[in-house]
C-alpha cells in the first residue's frame, strides 16, 4: 500500500500496518504498536492490552465511553443495539465506569493490574516489537475472554484459547492454524477439548506438541453433535486447513463464524448457506473499507506466472523466491513450479508442514537442496533486498539475479485496481521484488456480497473493532448492504 493512499484514506484502522518492520510479521499478522493514533483512550488502548478493558481508562476519564455530541462519536446506547443487548438506563449509563461493562455483557470482571500500555513511551521500536511478541503469546497472565469469541447459548468460544481456562466453556474451536487465532496453544494445553479440521490436528500435534487427547479433528461437510448442537465445517478458502464454522443449536438458531476467509460464489452453493437462515454472522473484516477490491486470485497467478516467463527470457540464471507465512501462499509457488516445471525448494522445517497436508502436487514437487532447482520458498519476513541479497551470495554459481514475489493483500493499491501491469516492482542491483496483491481475505466487495447472499439477522465484526469509530462505519455498511 502505498503511503500517499494512506494519508488520503484513513477510513479504518487495520490489524495490520503497512509501515510495520517486517520482524514484527508472523503467520499472516503484524504485532500491533504501542503508538496507535486512531483514537486515544479506551479505544486505541484496546488491542495493547488484550481484552482486559478495566486497565484502560483512568479513573478521571471514566466517561470516555460515553460519546460527547461534540465529536459525534458513537453514543454507548447505540452500541448495545447493535449487539443486541439490553441498554442500561440513562442515569446509569451517565455515571458508568469502564468496568461496568463487565457486569452488562455477562463477563466475569478480572481483577486490575497495570496496562503493559502505560509504559509504552519510554520503549524504543525495537523493544515494543520484541514486548509484543513475548506479551502476545505469554500465557502467564491469560485475561477474560472477549464476547465476540463466545457463542451465546451455547458452551462454545471460538479461537479464544490465549484466555485460558475460560469460565463455562467446554469446547474450544479453532478455524485454522495461524498464530493470531491459535495463541495460547501449547502442549501445556489442559483446559478442554479443540475442535477443528483434521489438517489443521496434524499441525497442532506437528508444531506446537499439544495433547492429542485434547485434539478432535472434524472433516469438512460432515455434521458432527457436540453437546447437543449441529456443527458442520466448510471450506474457508484461506490457508490450508481454514473452515468456517456453522453451528446450529436446539432451538434452531444458526451462527456462521467465518475465521478468516476469502468469500467466493463456490460458498454461496453450499447447502448449510443456501437452505437455511444464518441468524448471527461472525464476519472476517480484515479489509471492510470500500478501498479494497482485489483481483481474482486466478488473475494474480497468472500475472505471477507471465512476470516470471518474461524476467527468465531475458535474464535466464535468475533465482525465483516466493514469500509465505509457515502456511498459506502454496497457491502462488505451486503455479510458478507447474508453468515452468521446476521442483520446489523450501527448508527441513516448512518441508515436513507442506508434507502434513497430504498434498501429492506439493509433496512430490519438493526438494532438499537449494541448487537444484531455481525456485525457493522464504518467510515474508525475508522478502527485503538485504536479506535476498545475502539468500543470492549462497547461489551464486548458479544464479546471478533474484525476482521475488511479496503475495498479501496489503501490497494493493487503488490506483492500480485489478490492472495488475501497472505494479512497479522494488529493484536494487541484482534484486528484484513484486509486491502482488494476492489476499487470502475478502475485500470489500467480496463481503458486500457474501452479507447479501446471507443476509443475517446480526453481524458481529471479529477483526478492527477495537474503537466506536471503526464499529459504527461497519455497521453502517452492513445496514446498508442488507437494504438491497
Amino acid at each position: 500500500m502505498e503511503a500517499s493512499d494512506e494519508e488520503d484514506d484513513d477510513w479504518f484502522g487495520s490489524r495490520f500496518n503497512d509501515g510495520v518492520n517486517e520482524e514484527e510479521e508472523e503467520e499472516g499478522f503484524v504485532f500491533y504498536d504501542d503508538d496507535v493514533k486512531d483514537e486515544e483512550g479506551f479505544a486505541s488502548d484496546f488491542y495493547k492490552a488484550g481484552s482486559d478493558w478495566s486497565c484502560l481508562v483512568e479513573e478521571e476519564d471514566e466517561e470516555v465511553v460515553v460519546s460527547s455530541e461534540k465529536k459525534k462519536k458513537m453514543k454507548q446506547s447505540n452500541l448495545f443495539q447493535i449487539w443486541g443487548l439490553q441498554e442500561s438506563s440513562p442515569d446509569t449509563t451517565k455515571k458508568m465506569k469502564q468496568t461496568d461493562l463487565f457486569q452488562i455483557w455477562g463477563l466475569q470482571k478480572p481483577s486490575p493490574f497495570t496496562s503493559p500500555a502505560s509504559t509504552s513511551a519510554k520503549k524504543t521500536n525495537t523493544s515494543l516489537g520484541k514486548r509484543r511478541r513475548d506479551s502476545l503469546f505469554s500465557n502467564d497472565s491469560p485475561r477474560p475472554c472477549p464476547f465476540y469469541k463466545k457463542l451465546p447459548g451455547t458452551p462454545f468460544t471460538v479461537d479464544a484459547f490465549r484466555y485460558g481456562c475460560v469460565q463455562g466453556c467446554s469446547a474450544y474451536f479453532l478455524t485454522h492454524f495461524h498464530a493470531d487465532h491459535y495463541i495460547g496453544l501449547s502442549k501445556a494445553w489442559s483446559h478442554g477439548p479443540i475442535y477443528c479440521s483434521s489438517l489443521t490436528s496434524r499441525l497442532l500435534r506437528l508444531s506446537l506438541s499439544v495433547n492429542p487427547s485434547f485434539i478432535h479433528p472434524l472433516e469438512l461437510d460432515v455434521e458432527y453433535s457436540i453437546n447437543g448442537i449441529k456443527v458442520t465445517l466448510i471450506e474457508a478458502n484461506h490457508c490450508p486447513g481454514a473452515a468456517l464454522i456453522h453451528f446450529r443449536l436446539i432451538d434452531g438458531t444458526c451462527y456462521l463464524h467465518t475465521g478468516d476467509f476469502r468469500a467466493s460464489k463456490q460458498m454461496q452453493t453450499h447447502p448449510l448457506l443456501y437452505n437455511q437462515r444464518v441468524h448471527v454472522l461472525y464476519l472476517d473484516t480484515t479489509y471492510c473499507n470500500p478501498r479494497y477490491k482485489f483481483p481474482s486470485k486466478e488473475d494474480v497467478l497468472s500475472y505471477v506466472v507471465r512476470i516470471t516467463k518474461d524476467f527468465l527470457r531475458k535474464q535466464p540464471k535468475t533465482l525465483i523466491v516466493v514469500g509465505s507465512y509457515s502456511i498459506g501462499k502454496e497457491c502462488v509457488y505451486l503455479a510458478i513450479s507447474k508453468a515452468l516445471g521446476v521442483k520446489i525448494y523450501a527448508n527441513a522445517s516448512r518441508r515436513r508442514i507442506l508434507q502434513s497436508f497430504g498434498w501429492d502436487d506439493i509433496s512430490k514437487n519438493l526438494c532438499t537442496d537449494g541448487k537444484t532447482t531455481c525456485l525457493h520458498v522464504l518467510p515474508m519476513s525475508s522478502l527485503k533486498v538485504e536479506r535476498l541479497d545475502e539468500h543470492l551470495k549462497n547461489y551464486r554459481e548458479q544464479y546471478g539475479a533474484v525476482l521475488a514475489f511479496r503475495p498479501t493483500g496489503w501490497t494493493y493499491s487503488e490506483k492500480i485496481g485489478e490492472h495488475l501491469d501497472l505494479i512497479k516492482p522494488t529493484s536494487r542491483g541484482k534484486i528484484t521484488i513484486y509486491g502482488v496483491p494476492y489476499s487470502e481475505h475478502s475485500s470489500f466487495t467480496e463481503l458486500r456480497e457474501f452479507v447479501q447472499f446471507l443476509r443475517p439477522d446480526k453481524i458481529i465484526p471479529t477483526v478492527n473493532n477495537a474503537n466506536a469509530e471503526n464499529r459504527e462505519k461497519m455497521q453502517s455498511c452492513f445496514k446498508e448492504w442488507l437494504r438491497r
